[in-house]
């Protein structure tokens, strides 16, 4: 049998063999509390504290129900995400589950951003990883903070398929990179996601997720 790329066999079977229906209801009750967001952070136990803005911008469900002619997804599905303002964002964040072309994480990849960029790498060989990923580019703009997500599928585990990873139920990934296709404004020729652990998520000041649970 086989599958597209990146799609395994416990990909498949895990993070795809699980009622879309609860997907949906899940992205469905963070979009209620993300409506007319301006502001977002993102705090970690382990030093994530990172803000941005998301004025203007979209909140993009992927839920898995895919019914109708022209419908587009991205299996296994379950997330709700956005681009933030280029720019805006600004603090540090602390990857600790995986992060796309590095793989499942040993340690915690710290990252610290200003005026919307990545600009320094902590975590050793990871972290130095990841910085020569964004580096190949040779682009500035490859350090984009392009996207924030917040996982909804309970189905998917971090292996270190970033395909399952981002999805996984109350984790929260954010990308660096391109964002053009998901409504920002930054081609960059790279997207790589980091997914963050039991975060508190903020919206316009107020807790819509605490460590990981959700207060929505």
């Amino acid at each position: 049998m086989g599958f597209p790329p990146m799609i395994t066999l416990d990909l498949f079977i895990e993070g795809m063999s699980i009622d879309y229906n609860v997907v949906k209801s899940n992205c469905d009750n963070m979009l209620r509390a993300l409506e007319g967001a301006k502001e977002i952070r993102v705090t970690s136990p382990l030093g994530t504290d990172v803000g941005f803005s998301v004025e203007g911008r979209t909140f993009i469900a992927d839920t898995g129900i895919l019914t109708e002619k022209g419908s587009f997804g991205n299996l296994p599905a379950g997330e709700v995400f956005v681009a933030p303002v280029e720019g805006t964002a600004n603090g540090v964040v602390v990857f600790d589950g995986a992060i796309a072309g590095v793989g499942m994480l040993r340690a915690p990849v710290k990252v610290l951003v200003e005026n919307g960029f990545a600009v320094g790498f902590e975590g050793g060989d990871e972290a130095q990883r990841l910085k020569q990923l964004l580096e190949s580019v040779r682009v500035r703009r490859a350090s984009n903070v392009a996207e924030f997500g917040i996982g909804t599928n309970s189905g998917a585990r971090i292996v270190g398929n970033i395909l399952m990873d981002e999805k996984v139920y109350k984790t929260v990934h954010i990308a660096l990179g391109d964002n053009s296709t998901i409504g920002g404004k930054v081609k960059a020729g790279i997207h790589l996601d980091g997914i963050i652990t039991k975060p508190t998520v903020y919206v316009d000041g107020r807790a819509v997720m605490r460590d990981g649970k959700w207060l929505v």
